[in-house]
């Protein structure tokens, strides 16, 4: 059964040579599903995104350390935006939530159509120290995958191999989501980048696998031992504290100008599809006059 939380698991394998991360994140995606109201290929596109976000923040020194992903491939799903903390709280967004796409002729939701792969994807990385990290690598194909593992090869020097799998049934709700990650460690040798390439292969279908048997069966597949194990959830940081704060930033003239021209003040949170509403009473309360 799916976990009612996602989580990552984390292990050295082959002789502790090669890091290890299984992600079951079906019950992040059907959060993002609720939230943006997604359609099936935009939830795959975001899914496989915020599931590689998760991993990436995994990394981070701190759990107040960021990071950020974006994908932009010039396809009809518009670009991507996923956000990430160190604690693994994630939020994102797909420009294009309802983007409807014909099945590949394989069947599969056509990921890379709805992406596109005429672009970049681009890492923020910042874990306190001053001067965030930076790294961008061209899209391969846009079903994110293939993208992310290309990131960590020309953006960190790092080889790693990806799967990544969002599997949508027929009701509109996810029914397995995951990634399974296989990074060598320094100095592991030439058969270690040849063990993760053949076992990466084998989960082509890895939604189907985390939807059948979980991610406790990869970990098995692979004889993991000591395995780590932390919460993956849903979290958005914007407040309706932060929007008055951004209503402010306009200033007083502006502000009226704009609550003139529309009836009331929107400010709108892309990654979690929250509105903020001021109307007048609202705007003279921020700016300290009386009503």
């Amino acid at each position: 059964m799916p976990e009612t939380v996602s989580k990552l698991y984390r292990a050295l394998v082959l002789d502790e040579r090669v890091s290890l991360a299984v992600l079951d994140t079906t019950a992040l995606v059907n959060e993002v599903i609720v939230r943006h109201g997604l359609s099936p290929v935009a939830a795959a596109a975001l899914g496989r995104t915020m599931t590689a976000a998760a991993y990436l923040a995994s990394w981070l020194k701190e759990d107040k350390s960021s990071l950020s992903v974006s994908v932009d491939g010039g396809g009809p799903g518009g670009k991507i935006g996923v956000a990430a903390d160190g604690a693994l709280n994630v939020r994102g967004f797909i420009e294009n939530p309802n983007i409807e796409l014909p099945p590949r002729a394989d069947g599969k939701l056509d990921v890379g159509g709805c992406v596109g792969k005429n672009g970049t994807l681009t890492v923020i990385r910042d874990d306190g120290e001053g001067i965030p990290f930076v790294g961008t690598s061209p899209l391969v194909s846009g079903e994110i995958a293939e993208d992310v593992s290309a990131y960590f090869l020309t953006s960190e020097q790092r080889p790693t191999a990806v799967a990544l799998g969002v599997r949508i049934g027929a009701d509109g709700r996810c029914v397995g989501a995951g990634g399974v990650f296989l990074q060598p460690l320094p100095g592991a040798g030439e058969d270690a980048l040849d063990f993760v390439q053949a076992r990466i292969a084998e989960y082509a279908n890895l939604s189907s696998v985390i939807e059948q048997a979980g991610a406790a069966s990869v970990l098995s597949a692979f004889d993991a031992k000591d395995v780590s194990v932390r919460d993956v959830r849903f979290c958005c940081h914007c407040s309706r504290e932060r929007a008055a704060s951004a209503v402010l930033s306009m200033g007083r003239e502006d502000a009226f100008d704009l609550l003139r021209e529309r009836g009331t003040i929107c400010v709108h949170c892309h990654y979690c599809n929250t509105d903020y509403t001021f109307d007048e009473d609202d705007l003279r309360k921020l700016f300290g006059e009386s009503a």
